[in-house]
């Protein structure tokens, strides 16, 4: 991935809410609902997460700009730390432990930097072992490892979360990927794709971890297991009734207005809501009057007259 503060356009020495304010700007040009139309939209809007993820945390800032982790989040190299015992992470993200031979003491003080080398790779250095001499160190098998994993964030839509499907992502390194999204998926989740990591000689091919976010829906707010949904009526829809379609994630569905319905009234939509192992959540519908645009002579006229004849405050707690 590239450098986080690239990703954004913000300089090194940019402040926390101006790192807040470009991630904003640039999340609602790139969000996918917004480019339709554009196939890479939902990779540029990953990767602006991606960085987000680590510029737009204190912490993770931090230790990226010290050099401590890189731009992905994961773990630099720092170097051969002095003495000690234990795991140490060697060049090409190596993982080594020693344990104390015949006549070894058990730190790094005993042993040149060739014996080291030579346990590790078994005096291949040397063309072999000598006879008749001891190492202080012993190689431990158990401790070698390569992280060729590689991670990316892949940002889905609210259907595609709850019916799965197809979708394509693109990887660090250049290669696209079909990713087959699982049905019920939620923010946060992982998915492992064995064997699509970073590939080194002499080691298995590393996993893909991608992680999920869901991208906020025009109409839909979720809440746990539920949805909320606003339903704009018009002003004799509430005072008549009547009844008026409602989205739902599968079909619209009809819904049944009283009459004299207020504004901000809220009407449950049994089972309408995310499905989830055990129980499906509710679709809450809250109403929103929307009066007629422009000025309408007719309609203030009306107005006037019932206000004359039919005072009310609905503001008077007393």
């Amino acid at each position: 991935m590239r450098d986080p503060y690239e990703v954004l356009g913000v300089p090194r020495s940019a402040s926390a809410a101006a790192i807040k304010s470009a991630y904003r700007k640039l999340a609602k040009k790139h969000h996918p609902d917004s480019n339709k139309n554009d196939p890479k939209a939902a990779n540029r809007f990953a990767e602006i997460n991606s960085a987000n993820e680590i510029i737009g945390d204190e912490d993770k800032r931090k230790q990226f700009d010290r050099g401590e982790i890189d731009a992905e989040g994961k773990p630099r190299f720092q170097g051969f730390p002095g003495g000690g015992a234990g795991g140490r992470a060697g060049p090409g993200g190596f993982e080594y432990s020693f344990r104390t031979g015949p006549g070894g003491s058990g730190t790094m003080g005993g042993g040149s930097f060739e014996d080291i080398l030579n346990s590790m790779f078994g005096n291949a250095s040397r063309g072999g072992a000598r006879a008749g001499r001891s190492n202080p160190f012993d190689f431990d098998g158990g401790g070698v490892g390569v992280d060729l994993d590689l991670s990316v964030a892949m940002t889905v839509t609210l259907e595609e979360s709850v019916n799965g499907g197809d979708k394509r992502v693109r990887l660090p390194t250049g290669r696209e990927l079909n990713v087959k999204i699982p049905a019920g998926v939620v923010a946060g989740q992982q998915i492992r794709l064995k064997g699509q990591g970073e590939t080194a000689q002499g080691h298995p091919p590393g996993d893909l971890l991608i992680t999920i976010s869901i991208a906020p829906h025009p109409f839909f707010k979720v809440d746990g297991n539920d949805l909320r949904v606003d339903l704009p009526v018009t002003l004799y829809e509430a005072v008549l009734g009547g009844k008026v379609r409602v989205p739902t994630l599968g079909s619209a569905v009809e819904l049944s207005i009283p009459k004299n319905t207020s504004s901000g009234r809220t009407f449950r939509l049994k089972g309408k809501g995310l499905p989830k192992a055990g129980a499906t959540g509710d679709l809450y519908v809250t109403t929103r009057i929307i009066l007629p645009d422009g000025n309408d002579a007719e309609l203030e006229a009306l107005m006037q007259k019932w206000r004359d004849q039919h005072p009310y405050n609905p503001r008077d707690l007393g």
